[in-house]
Formats: structure tokens, sequence, C-alpha cells
């Protein structure tokens, strides 16, 4: 098991440490999920994200090997932006759904899940012009999260509160120098700071220090999913490509060539069936993932995310059905205890 930078940190704050892509990383802490989550919505988190990966692509022909291995088009671009693409299977599935950070002209920080840092590092290796690295032990990254967050994080570190939406920077706290990029994944606003990992215990109390609050991993669960984003393992993963979960965006059909491109191509010209939906239930019970989507008395599709929605105080759940159940149809959610009543909705949810 392996554990963050701020592993000591959380553990000072009796935080609620839990397994989760081969690293131990907070749930929670003394306050709460729905705490940590309404904090988020309302003033200004901090998150330890130490577990995702950090692998370095550079040289010459990283941004030819980023373009021919990634669905989406880094031309869209530039260097000092960051983009959400995918790394597919040949037969389209996604295998992973990645942040890259575009650091310099020939230098990028692909950021995968926490399980998935080595199947990345191993779709960049075999070229002379372009190297891959895996930099995650050398770094911490907070998110630093909510409508207040940039005005907290101005107070201790000015430039990187001042990094725009889907930017990267480098940028220096005190003496400290960070990569610093307008991302998150809370649906709301915020940086995510990438400090080197024998600094960022002295970052993290600074944050405290100016009111911002830690949040575990069940407050990141619960603000994503009010968000309408998918997690890998859930909404992405064997057998679903971008196309089902709805973010065909992410494809660069204009790129000459990409792995799984081929798949998606028959795919589209077939019609995506199924397709990612989000479903509302009255009532504080939460539908959970495995629950059954049953539609005019046959079972439809399947959950894949469901919790209790803390801003809209009712649950919510995305799953998998035919293209024919469109928002606004009634449904049942049927779990192992019985049955809610829900309501097929757009997403976002809030």
């Amino acid at each position: 098991m392996r554990h963050s930078p701020l592993d000591s940190a959380h553990r000072g704050l009796d935080a609620r440490m839990v397994p989760f892509g081969g690293w131990e990383m907070p749930l929670s802490y003394p306050a709460g999920t729905l705490s940590e989550h309404r904090a988020c919505r309302d003033d200004a988190v901090v998150f330890d994200v130490s577990h995702l990966g950090t692998v370095r692509v550079e040289g010459p022909g990283a941004l030819d090997r980023l373009q021919s291995s990634l669905t989406n088009d880094l031309r869209r671009i530039g260097p000092g932006r960051a983009q959400y693409t995918h790394l597919l299977d040949d037969d389209g599935s996604v295998l992973d759904d990645i942040i890259v950070w575009w650091v310099d002209d020939d230098a990028f920080d692909v950021m995968p899940n926490a399980s998935n840092t080595e199947r990345v590092v191993a779709a960049f290796e075999g070229d002379d012009d372009c190297r891959s690295a895996d930099t995650t032990a050398t770094r911490a990254v907070l998110a630093v999260q909510g409508p207040n967050a940039r005005e907290r994080l101005a107070r201790i570190a000015p430039e990187a509160a001042a990094v725009g939406r889907f930017r990267v920077e480098r940028c220096t706290w005190g003496a400290v120098e960070c990569v610093v990029a307008g991302t998150g994944y809370t649906g709301g606003d915020g940086v995510e700071v990438a400090v080197p990992a024998d600094a960022a215990g002295d970052l993290w109390a600074a944050l405290l220090d100016v009111g911002v609050s830690p949040a575990g991993l069940g407050a990141r669960d619960t603000l994503r999913l009010e968000a309408g984003l998918p997690l890998h393992g859930h909404e992405l993963g064997p057998g679903i490509t971008p196309l089902n979960a709805g973010l065909g965006w992410v494809v660069g059909w204009d790129k000459p060539s990409f792995r799984g491109r081929s798949a998606l191509e028959r795919q589209r010209e077939a019609g995506v069936d199924p397709v990612l939906r989000g479903f509302r239930s009255e009532g504080r019970r939460p539908p959970r993932e495995g629950f059954e989507v049953v539609a005019g008395g046959a079972t439809v599709g399947r959950l894949t995310s469901g919790n209790f929605s803390p801003t809209l105080g009712c649950g919510i759940a995305l799953g998998f059905t035919p293209p024919t159940v469109a928002p606004g149809d009634p449904v049942e959610l049927v779990g192992p205890n019985g049955s809610l009543d829900a309501v097929c909705v757009e997403t976002p949810f809030t």
C-alpha cells in the first residue's frame, strides 16, 4: 500500500483512512462527508489527490506520441493549457480517463488514475524522440476547490490562485516551485497544485491556517456525482466507450489515427447503445451501484454510481440504459432491499 507525502498530516487530523487504487488515503475527517461536501459547495476545501499519477512525457516526439495514443486533439489547445482525454483499448473501451497538463513546448504531465499509472507509462515507451517517466513519488497534488478557494489561496500563493480554468503555469510559493492547473473534479472552481513532496506538509498547513477545510475521498465522490462526472471503474472501463458515456466531445475525429478509433467509427455508424443517463429519486434513501433500472415493467439497465446528494437532499445516480430511456421518463431503481421511484434527468444534477 502506497502513502501520500501528507499521510502523517491526515492521521494527525484523525482522518478515516481507507485503501484506494493501491494507496491508503483519507475518506473523511471528523466533521464528516456531508460537512466536507457542503464546505466545498459554499466555501473552500483542500483534497489530497497525490494518489493520482503523474507521468512526464517529453522530447521532440512527445506531442505526436500523445496525439496517436490519446483520443482528444491537443492541437485544439497549446502549451500552458490542460485537456481531458481518454486512453482506449483496441475495442474502443476506456482504459483510463486522463488530464494532460501541457507544461512546456515539448513537456507534458499526463495525469492518470491511481491504479493505471503503469499502464500509461507503458503506452509511451519505445520511442527515441519521446521519453516518459513516472514522477508520482516526487510530488504531492493538492486540489483547492470551492467558490472561495482562490481568495483563500491568494493569501499565501497569489500566483497559483490566479491560474485560469484549464490553464497550466509554473508558479512559486515562497521559494518552492510548483506546477498549477485550473482543474478539479467537483464541478466548481479551483486549482490543483503539484508541489515537491518535501514541501507538501508546509503547503497543507498553510492552507488550513487561512481557513481552507480538509476534505476526503467521500466528499470528492459525492461532489463529482452531483456534477455528473464519470469515475473510472464505474462509468468508464471495459465495454464502455467514450460514446457510451456521452463523452464524444473528447474524441478528436479530425486526427488521422489513435488507438481504438476504428471501433468508435463502427459504433458511431451503427448507433450508440447503451448510453449513460442520470436518475433522481425522492427521499433521503440513496440508490446504489448495481441497482437495476426498470422501465415499463422490464429491466433495461443498471446503475454504475449512486448516492445521497447533500445539495439536493435526495438520491441521485448514473447508469446505462438504451437511448429510448430519456429525460423525463419515470423509472424504478430496484436493489436487494426494495425499490425507489425515480425519474431520468439531465446531468449535471446541480
